[in-house]
């Protein structure tokens, strides 16, 4: 951020809620099907076609707001937010808006800036303000690509018209990129938490808009342009940081920032413009006639808070508590549920709980990542996983053993003691046995014991060399380097 200047960053985040039909009519949210496959006269907007609220759209709203520390409302009303758009056959869009579903909430989270190779530096706490989370319905999609006559026709898919949504709005409570990056990373791992979202960015399910203006330090709000159709994080934090930039650089040019909505060009690495935005849009907002007022008891706001699994900053302080984990490795353990999981049981078999931290974050991470699998879809069972540590804290086999094993754990589904026992891997930890070894291995160079002798320690590492080989690297170095000490000193 260029000296002198302060950007405001307000982010609104659709969410699709993992309901297996649409939030008003019986079709299904199934994701890739033909399209327009999945339509009825209520998705279409025909004529005289009822909507009818799906209840397990309810349920994961109240998961979603209150894993996000909302207020959710024991009563709410639907409206019609009217406007004409290829993709929205009624002409209107079934929404909330003066009494949402949840309201005023505030989370915490860690941010940190990062430098050009995008490692981040001191993680420091940000609290941020969500006005609300909303219900509502998605539109279609305009389609113009991908098929014929695409310069002469756009074509539209109406699957995703009337899948559930949740609409996360917050305050203009970032001043950085990568404030707002973290944010919506931390928002969709809480979806992805708590089952109240795929949060998927590639399938649609996850789309953000960001709402930035700059202004000089201590001056009120500037003209704030609206991102939209941002979809990745990592698109939307490169698309924040050039509208600052070319911000600051308009109207230090003496030029006005005007309000208008643009897109995020990833080709060309800049926004340009979609549409003018001189005034707020006006929707035209009523109470949906065909649908009551949503009403909640405080008994199910409670049962569903009951049923919320342990959320991912209060699993996280416990790993640091517990496990005596620090809070980069607790933080990258806690970014998925399933990994957090795998964790927790891969350390109780393990019975120490750093040492299985370590092998899953380098090793076993490495291996899930370049199979494209989650910490659950794991070939290595986490009791497995702590059988391995357990080889190793036993001396039974080395940590360069150890990595060997596991590879082949995840490519054969094995069990570690069925690895080592095929491999002929199980570590020499006798030390009467290493002792014999080390005492040819000194014979046989009777030069370089005379130098070591002498002085020259770095012989050290030439001597377990040569019993290691010996031993065909099966002896325990931990004990050859002790054995060796005592011999070589005659």
């Amino acid at each position: 951020m260029k000296e002198g200047w302060e950007a405001v960053i307000g982010l609104e985040i659709h969410a699709q809620l993992s309901t297996e039909s649409k939030i008003f009519c019986g079709c299904s949210t199934r994701f890739g099907d033909e399209p327009n496959a999945n339509t009825c006269p209520v998705c279409l907007g025909l004529p005289g076609a009822l909507p009818v609220l799906n209840r397990r759209a309810v349920e994961l709203g109240a998961r979603a707001a209150l894993a996000l520390g909302l207020r959710i409302n024991e009563r709410s009303i639907f409206a019609r937010k009217n406007y004409f758009y290829p993709d929205l056959p009624k002409g209107y869009q079934i929404s909330q808006y003066d009494r949402p579903f949840s309201e005023r909430g505030e989370l915490e989270l860690m941010t940190a800036e990062r430098d050009d190779a995008g490692h981040a530096r001191e993680w420091r706490p940000l609290k941020v303000r969500i006005t609300r989370l909303h219900l509502e319905e998605d539109a279609g999609k305009n389609v113009h690509e991908g098929l014929p006559d695409t310069d002469r026709f756009s074509y539209i898919d109406l699957n995703r018209a009337g899948t559930p949504l949740a609409e996360i709005v917050t305050e203009p409570d970032f001043r950085t990129s990568w404030q707002a990056y973290d944010y919506v990373n931390h928002v969709r791992r809480a979806m992805q938490w708590v089952g109240a979202s795929e949060a998927d960015m590639e399938k649609g399910n996850l789309r953000c808009e960001a709402n930035v203006s700059v202004r000089r330090a201590g001056e009120g709000f500037g003209t704030k342009v609206e991102l939209k159709n941002l979809n990745s994080v990592r698109f939307m934090q490169k698309a924040i940081e050039f509208e600052i930039e070319r911000q600051i650089k308009l109207i230090e040019s003496g030029g006005r920032v005007s309000q208008e909505t643009r897109l995020w060009d990833e080709r060309a690495q800049e926004t340009r413009v979609m549409r003018s935005k001189e005034e707020a849009h006006d929707y035209r907002y009523f109470p949906e006639p065909d649908l009551p007022p949503l009403e909640v008891s405080a008994e199910f706001i409670e049962r569903v808070r009951a049923e919320l699994p342990e959320l991912p900053d209060a699993r996280r302080k416990r790993f640091t508590d517990d496990y005596g984990l620090s809070y980069a490795d607790a933080a990258q353990l806690t970014s998925e549920r399933t990994l957090a999981d795998y964790f927790e049981r891969a350390a109780k078999s393990a019975g120490n709980p750093r040492g299985a931290s370590n092998w899953i974050r380098s090793e076993l991470l490495r291996e899930l990542e370049a199979s494209g699998r989650r910490a659950d879809e794991s070939p290595v069972a986490p009791e497995e996983l702590g059988a391995l540590v357990r080889l190793i804290d036993d001396g039974r086999i080395s940590g360069k053993q150890g990595k060997d094993v596991l590879v082949e754990m995840f490519k054969t589904g094995k069990r570690a003691e069925v690895v080592v026992a095929e491999q002929g891997l199980a570590q020499v930890s006798d030390a009467g046995e290493i002792g014999r070894v080390v005492e040819e291995v000194i014979a046989a160079n009777p030069k370089q014991l005379e130098q070591y002798r002498a002085g020259k320690e770095a012989l050290l590492g030439f001597f377990v060399g040569q019993v290691m080989r010996a031993s065909q690297g099966k002896a325990n170095p931990k004990l050859v380097n002790e054995v060796l000490r005592k011999k070589l000193q005659g």
